[in-house]
């Protein structure tokens, strides 16, 4: 993993991006291949640069384990494949990523879902995180300055506490009659009824009349 975010250092910057690091090594831990995001062009996934490296039908995937400092993609607009169905379609039994994907760009990313849920084992290094993440440190920034320059100068965040029925709105009051996507924290394990909040589920929130916070704020 280490090889990994250094590799993440060397992305060229981007505003609309991630900047990842990935490397493929062998059921010995000997590398395979490495790639970097935009190492070859300005759309290119770490992820997938690597596996082009390789070819198509490598024997030696089927028992190797990819490092990624980043949970890999679940839905992208300039290819037409996901790095997770690239992972899926090599025959990779094993990921191990540095942080999950913020809901930064994509709203609810599902990486880890679909990989374990198709036999993969993904297993996360939070030890990691800080390091892979500095990379990236631009764009939060630049999404902060973004929310704060909007017309109401009311940043849409909020935390919210998994209940019985829903959720229990706990951040800032919003103003009157608007809409905005907050990402739910320490909201997983409720599972069931179809009220009950889901771990990385992103719900909408609208204010009423009357700019409230609290409990009086409603989920859609």
């Amino acid at each position: 993993m280490a090889l990994a975010v250094d590799l993440a250092r060397q992305c060229p910057p981007s505003e609309g991006a991630f900047s990842v690091g990935v490397v493929i090594v062998d059921e010995d831990g000997n590398e395979l291949a490495r790639g970097y995001s935009r190492e070859t062009d300005a759309h290119v996934h770490a992820e997938e640069s690597a596996l082009a490296k390789l070819p198509p039908n490598d024997r030696r995937l089927s028992c190797a384990t990819i490092y990624s400092t980043l949970e890999p993609c679940s839905q992208r607009k300039s290819r037409p494949r996901s790095c997770t169905q690239l992972i899926l379609a090599a025959g990779i039994p094993r990921v191990v990523i540095a942080w999950r994907e913020p809901s930064l760009f994509v709203a609810d990313a599902q990486g880890t879902e679909l990989l374990t849920a198709e036999g993969v084992t993904v297993v996360e290094m939070p030890e990691f995180a800080e390091q892979a993440k500095e990379p990236n440190r631009h764009l939060s920034r630049s999404t902060h300055s973004s929310l704060q320059s909007n017309r109401t100068g009311f940043v849409p965040t909020a935390s919210f506490a998994a209940g019985t029925h829903g959720a229990v709105d706990s951040g800032p009051s919003a103003p009157p009659g608007r809409e905005f996507e907050v990402e739910l924290r320490g909201c997983g394990g409720a599972v069931g009824k179809p009220n009950h909040l889901h771990g990385r589920h992103i719900p909408r929130i609208r204010t009423d009349a009357e700019p409230r916070s609290g409990p009086e704020a409603r989920q859609l």
